[in-house]
């Protein structure tokens, strides 16, 4: 959430960075319920003087034996007065919140300008994507003839866009959650959690998933609870409405959850295989962060999850976010996308975001700086280590072999128990 201080002290900034956006809110209507509240509060000051002042003559009258009624009068209508002007400044106080909370978070100057993700800038590429001499085949039809991938049989359980793993293909996607994991724990000094999977509309809104995006989340009927999209959410509610020291930043955490996504804005995209599933696992990455560190705090996000594909050894590319790709809450975002050879294009498998004190705002997550006595918001930063069902697909489109096989990454292969190769387990 933005700072309305900052909106107003700086509306061609806002208005800038909204059309850089091609969003269509209008600041200036907010603007006008902010001189509403200010004239509210200049009233309410006033009544409150003098009543006051009356309450004071009423005393004086009393202490002379005076006939104070028509004060009591008086005071009794100022009150009254006040009691309404309160509830129409409460009413106009929650029109600004809700307004501001539907403003997404200003671009970075370094965020290139476009309307879709075909205008992303490429940043780099790690590896060159390696031909095959033989007629490739896309991840879904691998995993189903080797008996290791069922979309059909999930389909009939629940619905479409539901994965069932099979033998090696649930061993498989259980060694990437544990290797995701000791890479972030062991070598890149983030600490475990184990959240939990189902979050308060607080929660939520705290990250920016509402109340904009409430069509994409599944709500568990009779509460006002949701099924997490991501472990973001309740990795970055776990200190809401705390002070940290700055002696303890930057933290961070990292979690294996599933995921749910409704996916309502995109029917007809990705019908085929695990790129686009209602539920899907990942190891997610968060951070806080002072506001001095955070942009080099995102660019070493973005190498602990890059870690995980170079030691699997896949092909990717790193772009920076367009403004029209850009998500609500970050002001800049590095998405890497994995080759698939299977549909001979990158695909996401990570996004890295700064976030600023967006979410902070929204979450009142301060901490106490060192040198000052007054708290500030952090800053929180987050990113996929990584979506394990794309990562899943991308490693069985790269490494199949002419028989339909799947070579295990060498990095794998203690995770898998000495298992070298996917065999036929039809």
């Amino acid at each position: 959430m933005l700072d309305l201080k900052y909106i107003i002290n700086n509306l061609e900034t806002v208005k800038n960075g909204l059309n850089k956006r091609a969003s269509k809110i209008d600041v200036n209507a907010l603007l006008t319920l902010d001189t509403q509240r200010k004239e509210l509060l200049l009233e309410i000051e006033s009544l409150r003087h003098k009543r006051n002042v009356v309450s004071d003559e009423i005393a004086q009258m009393k202490r002379q034996g005076k006939d104070a009624q028509d004060n009591i009068t008086e005071m009794r209508k100022v009150s009254d007065s006040i009691k309404s002007l309160d509830k129409k400044l409460s009413e106009t106080e929650e029109k600004i919140h809700g307004f501001l909370i539907t403003i997404p978070n200003l671009p970075h100057d370094d965020v290139p300008k476009g309307k879709d993700d075909t205008e992303n800038r490429i940043e780099k590429t790690f590896s060159t994507p390696k031909t095959f001499d033989f007629e490739i085949k896309a991840h879904w039809e691998l995993g189903e003839s080797l008996g290791i991938l069922d979309l059909g049989r999930a389909a009939k359980i629940t619905g479409s866009r539901f994965p069932l793993y099979l033998g090696s293909g649930a061993k498989l996607e259980r060694a990437l959650i544990n290797f995701m994991l000791d890479i972030q724990t062991t070598e890149n000094g983030y600490k475990e959690t184990l959240p939990p999977f189902i979050v308060n509309r607080q929660s939520l809104t705290g990250t920016g998933q509402l109340p904009k995006f409430e069509e994409d989340l599944f709500k568990i009927e009779g509460w006002d609870y949701y099924l997490i999209p991501t472990s973001e959410v309740p990795m970055t509610n776990i200190y809401a409405s705390e002070i940290i020291e700055e002696k303890n930043l930057p933290i961070k955490f990292t979690a294996y959850t599933p995921c749910f996504r409704s996916e309502a804005g995109s029917y007809g995209k990705d019908t085929k295989g695990l790129i686009r599933q209602h539920q899907f696992n990942k190891v997610e990455l968060v951070k806080y962060t002072t506001p001095e560190t955070s942009f080099d705090e995102l660019e070493s996000l973005l190498a602990n999850a890059e870690t995980i594909l170079q030691r699997l050894e896949l092909p990717y590319q790193v772009v920076t976010l367009c403004t029209g790709d850009l998500g609500f809450s970050a002001t800049k975002t590095y998405d890497i996308e994995v080759w698939m050879p299977g549909q001979d294009k990158y695909r996401e498998i990570s996004s890295c975001s700064n976030c600023l004190d967006f979410q902070a705002r929204r979450a009142g997550i301060r901490y106490r700086p060192t040198q000052k006595k007054k708290p500030e918001f952090v800053h929180t930063l987050n990113g996929s280590g990584l979506a394990v069902g794309r990562t899943f697909a991308a490693i069985l489109e790269n490494y199949q072999q002419e028989n339909g096989t799947i070579i295990i990454p060498e990095a794998l292969v203690p995770y898998m128990g000495g298992q070298k190769t996917i065999e036929n387990e039809s």
